[in-house]
């Protein structure tokens, strides 16, 4: 039994605590939470925290497999070159990806992220996330632009489907992105069961080649198809609308969906999105320092609190983001957007990518009865409350 204090809990289901307690068992579930008083107070067995404490962080968008990666692409170089990159770099020794990754779920434990949403191209990542200390959800990511490749692609996301839920890990697969995707293997992705594609998380407009590749059949996309990975394109044809346009008439309209990246999704994409998916309601899952790494821009996030747009934040991978904390993400958005109160940036962090896994009976709040991983933010304004430049954040329970 563990029993913590602090000038603030912020637990997401309720008002905020002044002056609050927290107690876990040893399994990290919550048995009470109460008002207290500060540090100076006769508690036994009571850690007293100088900082703000929150739910454990979910992470709603990862590539644990690419953590080798770390600092191998030059960064603002945009998508078709950062992805150039990654299939040039990726295949290394098992040994070098499976060190890598277990670094990382390492520091990302330590740092208070409890759950994650990840994309996996193989079944190597699956031991590390069947023994961690973090609830992993997998997507199994397929591509094939080419529709002669759709068959295989479908052989080999099943095969690693498969492996994950062997391991009893839960797995969904999913479509790369609009552009990577060609309609014969979109159809047949369309076609899964819940069983095999329970939650979809699609790349969507990170970066404005997409949109060009769209509207007009040109630039660096297509440049990257044809030249770096020598597909065959003379079969497709510019459609005249942006990618999330196009996407949404190809994905199943009742299953959750995550948006993943959104760094150039305009209101007129937004109004055909709500109009296609009322319900269930999509995510957006923004990753701000990934963003800035590749096309050096930020996501539009104004934008997506007028249309009362739900969020989640991400990290990505190593390869484009040098440190995967979800406090990290926050202090971002908090130097653009400082209007941003702290606890609806915490509600994007936790509740909603808890909601948006599939994991909010477990995760993303401070409640009686559930096991969300308590993280600890220190050096925070409390009275706003709101980050400062030396806020850092530890997995305490």
């Amino acid at each position: 039994m563990k029993t913590f204090a602090a000038p603030l809990i912020i637990t997401l289901a309720g008002p905020p605590l002044v002056n609050g307690r927290i107690t876990v068992d040893d399994d990290g579930l919550i048995t009470g939470i109460t008002n207290s008083a500060g540090p100076g107070d006769d508690w036994p067995d009571t850690e007293f925290f100088d900082g703000i404490i929150t739910p454990g962080f979910v992470n709603a968008h990862c590539h644990l497999e690419l953590s080798h990666l770390r600092g191998e692409i030059i960064p603002r170089r945009g998508i078709a070159n950062f992805i150039g990159e990654i299939n040039r770099k990726r295949n290394v020794p098992a040994e070098k990806i499976l060190e890598a990754a277990l670094e990382t779920d390492r520091q990302m434990y330590l740092e208070g992220t409890a759950a994650c949403g990840d994309i996996s191209n193989t079944s190597l990542t699956a031991e590390i996330k069947q023994r961690s200390g973090i609830s992993w959800f997998t997507f199994v990511e397929t591509f094939g632009f080419h529709p002669s490749g759709a068959a295989r692609a479908m052989e080999l996301a099943r095969f690693v489907w498969q492996d994950f839920r062997d391991h009893s890990l839960p797995a969904s697969i999913v479509p790369h992105s609009a552009y990577s995707v060609s309609d014969d293997l979109f159809r047949a992705l369309g076609g899964l069961g819940r069983d095999e594609s329970s939650i979809l998380s699609v790349h969507n407009q990170e970066s404005p080649a997409e949109n060009l590749f769209f509207t007009r059949g040109e630039g660096p996309i297509l440049d990257h198809l044809r030249n770096n990975l020598g597909i065959d394109t003379s079969h497709w044809q510019p459609k005249g609308v942006s990618s999330l346009v196009w996407l949404l008439g190809k994905i199943p309209p009742d299953k959750p969906l995550l948006l993943i990246h959104n760094t150039f999704t305009t209101r007129a994409d937004l109004k055909v999105l709500t109009m296609t998916r009322p319900f269930p309601e999509p995510w957006l899952v923004i990753c701000p320092n990934s963003n800035r790494y590749i096309e050096g821009r930020i996501p539009p996030v104004s934008l997506f609190r007028s249309e009362k747009m739900q969020l989640c934040i991400g990290t990505d991978s190593p390869a484009s983001n040098p440190s995967l904390s979800i406090l990290s993400e926050m202090m971002t958005l908090q130097d653009h957007f400082p209007e941003i109160p702290l606890e609806e940036m915490l509600t994007w962090a936790c509740t909603n990518g808890a909601k948006a896994l599939g994991m909010d009976d477990r995760y993303g709040t401070l409640e009686v009865g559930k096991k969300p991983g308590i993280a600890g933010i220190t050096a925070c304004d409390i009275q706003k409350p709101a980050l400062t430049p030396r806020s850092r954040a530890r997995r305490l329970a």
